[in-house]
């Protein structure tokens, strides 16, 4: 009976979640789309012509990936972020902690609603794309793996973003000065293997090069530097930690209890 109360709990959120940004489609939908469109057509119809080929791809079908994958990072955490620091403004959120569900059903929710919306934006940019380059995935599994992994990432780190947020400045604070440049130093737009050794080792440095590389492998084929192994190692294990952080502030009330 305990599992069963706590799937409808799990499902209660998720769906929230998820009707909540649906509702609100021009907001959370459209602008990554019309974003990433100009990105295409810049991309694709003025630099890349004369940037010409890179990792042995035409230059659009390169940033393809990482196109998509800039859309994941900033959609998961913007959704938990906005959505839980929304409830918690409102004081809305008291009333789940005051609830039997237990907290991991309440963060799981939460996750599950970001890592929706990230994926929603991800099949979008994808499909766009198809009016821009012929794009077909080298490896399913890995290409999945790898942008679940991310979605999973950035969503927990909204839920924490979220937590210690005071107010919504402090929401959009994180995706405009970190994650916004480390996205666009995350071989995005160019392969880290044709960077002079200095900044090659400092872009390794960046978690995000690892998410672009293992996913840009799995759709194209092509890692540049990056050993999937370990990219894949530092996103599960990123995963682990910001979850159990993410619980553990849950469970102490952090940002919650005045």
């Amino acid at each position: 009976m305990g599992i069963q109360k706590n799937w409808i709990a799990f499902c209660t959120i998720y769906i929230r979640e998820v009707r909540r940004f649906l509702r609100i489609w021009p907001q959370t939908l459209l602008p990554p789309a019309i974003t990433m469109g100009l990105y295409f057509v810049i991309f694709g119809n003025v630099i890349g012509s004369r940037i010409g080929t890179m990792g042995g791809f035409d230059y659009m079908t390169f940033v393809v990936p990482g196109l998509v994958m800039m859309s994941v990072v900033t959609n998961s955490w913007a959704n938990v972020s906005s959505s839980f620091y929304s409830n918690k403004f409102q004081k809305s959120v008291e009333e789940l902690l005051v609830s039997p569900v237990p907290n991991w059903i309440i963060l799981t929710g939460y996750i599950a609603g970001g890592v929706t919306r990230g994926l929603m934006t991800a099949i979008i940019v994808i499909i766009l794309s198809l009016f821009f380059v012929d794009l077909q995935v080298f490896h399913l599994g890995i290409t999945l793996l790898a942008i679940i992994l991310t979605a999973l990432m950035f969503a927990l780190g909204g839920f924490i973003n979220a937590l210690f947020a005071k107010s919504f400045d402090d929401v959009s604070i994180i995706p405009t000065f970190v994650l916004t440049p480390l996205t666009y130093l995350g071989g995005v737009f160019y392969s880290v293997s044709v960077l002079p050794d200095f900044w090659r080792a400092l872009s390794q440095v960046n978690p995000i090069l690892y998410q672009v590389n293992a996913f840009r492998y799995g759709m194209l084929g092509y890692s540049g530097v990056v050993d999937l192994s370990v990219a894949f190692s530092i996103m599960v294990m990123t995963v682990v930690v910001l979850f159990t952080v993410s619980l553990h502030l849950l469970n102490k009330g952090k940002g919650l209890r005045s």
